[in-house]
């Protein structure tokens, strides 16, 4: 039998956040009866009535009727290989420029396997040669993002997060520090809605000083807005890609949570130029794409397609309904957490209250660490998800993060519940 040895192997296999989730999923899996606020996943009702049969057909239809192929030439484009960039590119800027005001070409549009790959090859394009330049990303941050980094050899920093978003006084600072020992910051990633895991909100003037510091300090801003289709109606706030200085921002989407994850269908607006002007960055990622994953399902993209003009092209008429469940469940959360931890808030349990997105975070006096956990899950019968995993560094080691997307409110009732009775006899002095 042929050992491999471990230090020989890339040393991003040795970093604590790529266990992170299979613990969860370990630890879910020995407490079934356990309530679990981890996963970040979408509700089950949100696509319950996907009926896949009928958007095919409706792709099929768009195909023929619009594109002009044939019968046969429509079906054969859904079972061969297919373009690296994607198939439904036109479909996904139109509806850019309808909901959020990205007016893009579709040759600006690749379309990727979720918005995982939409982020690596964004960073694969961008970082020259490992150490040579930095990422910067708010801090809590997203494990997609930085685990793709850690993969890549790219070095990170983070920023700190505040309600308002990535502190910009915080970032300058970073661009000064990182300049000055050589390895200057290339591009900043940030959740401008709802980021997960904090919550956290950029305003409009936090958004407009943002892309003023990107300018003057010359970096990217690689934009994920996954949750913001849960604002309120009449509270949306326009995407990065959306506003001046917009050819600073790379707008990384995804149809997991408007669609349904199963699809594995995301998608990335690169029309920044490229050398002389005559190619865009979506040219790169699209030959990187060909020799990483060939091309995204045709038909997972058909089905994808088929949802957005059942809903008439619109990615807010997709997530509406979806929205609403979201929606109700946060607000169920951080009310049944004022009822049940009222008592509490004096031992310094804190929670911030997100007007949107998935996920609350609580602030504990102890450590939220992964014995803490056990004792929950064993005990008490609710799991979370430690917010240490989160962070760059050591931080985040006293707080947790509550997801409410997955539970119906009965559910999320019953665990906050059981949450309190854990709070109480094993959390407050």
């Amino acid at each position: 039998m042929v050992r491999l040895d471990a230090t020989a192997l890339h040393g991003s296999l040795r970093e604590p956040v790529l266990d992170s989730v299979g613990f969860l999923n370990e630890v879910m899996s020995r407490y079934p009866d356990a309530i679990s606020f981890a996963p970040g996943a979408p509700h089950p009702d949100s696509f319950a009535d996907v009926d896949l049969q009928h958007y095919l057909d409706r792709f099929l239809d768009h195909l023929v009727h619009q594109d002009g192929h044939t019968p046969g030439q429509a079906r054969r484009l859904l079972f061969e290989y297919g373009p690296s960039r994607g198939l439904i590119n036109a479909l996904v800027s139109d509806a850019l420029a309808r909901d959020h005001g990205i007016t893009i070409p579709p040759a600006s549009v690749v379309i990727t396997v979720g918005a995982q790959e939409a982020m690596f090859l964004v960073l694969r394009a961008l970082f020259r040669a490992a150490g040579r330049d930095t990422l910067a990303v708010a801090n809590p941050c997203f494990v997609g993002i930085t685990g793709a980094a850690t993969l890549l050899d790219i070095p990170l920093v983070g920023v700190a997060e505040t309600d308002d978003g990535i502190d910009l006084d915080g970032l300058a600072a970073a661009c000064r520090d990182a300049r000055r020992a050589g390895r200057p910051i290339r591009a900043c990633y940030v959740g401008v809605d709802f980021a997960n895991p904090g919550g956290a909100r950029m305003s409009l003037p936090h958004r407009a000083a943002l892309l003023e510091l990107a300018e003057r300090e010359d970096f990217l801003v690689l934009e994920d807005n996954a949750y913001g289709f849960t604002a309120t109606g009449g509270d949306e706030l326009p995407p990065l890609k959306a506003l001046p200085g917009a050819d600073r921002v790379v707008h990384i989407g995804t149809f997991a949570k408007i669609g349904f994850p199963g699809a594995r269908v995301g998608y990335v607006v690169a029309d920044q130029r490229v050398g002389d002007g005559s190619r865009l960055l979506a040219d790169a990622l699209a030959a990187l794409k060909s020799v990483v994953t060939v091309n995204t399902s045709p038909l997972c993209q058909a089905v994808i397609g088929g949802m957005l003009l059942t809903h008439g092209g619109s990615l807010a008429q997709l997530g509406s309904a979806k929205a609403a469940i979201y929606r109700r469940n946060l607000a169920h959360l951080t009310t049944a957490l004022d009822r049940h931890l009222d008592e509490a808030r004096s031992a310094g349990i804190r929670w911030n209250r997100p007007a949107g997105g998935f996920f609350v975070r609580i602030d504990l006096p102890v450590p939220a660490d992964a014995e803490l956990l056990e004792i929950s899950a064993a005990k008490y019968g609710v799991l979370w998800t430690p917010m240490a995993q989160f962070y760059l560094g050591i931080a985040g080691d006293r707080q947790l993060r509550l997801s409410c997307s997955y539970l119906d409110p009965d559910r999320i009732e019953t665990g906050v519940r059981r949450l309190a009775a854990f709070v109480e006899k094993e959390v407050v002095p």
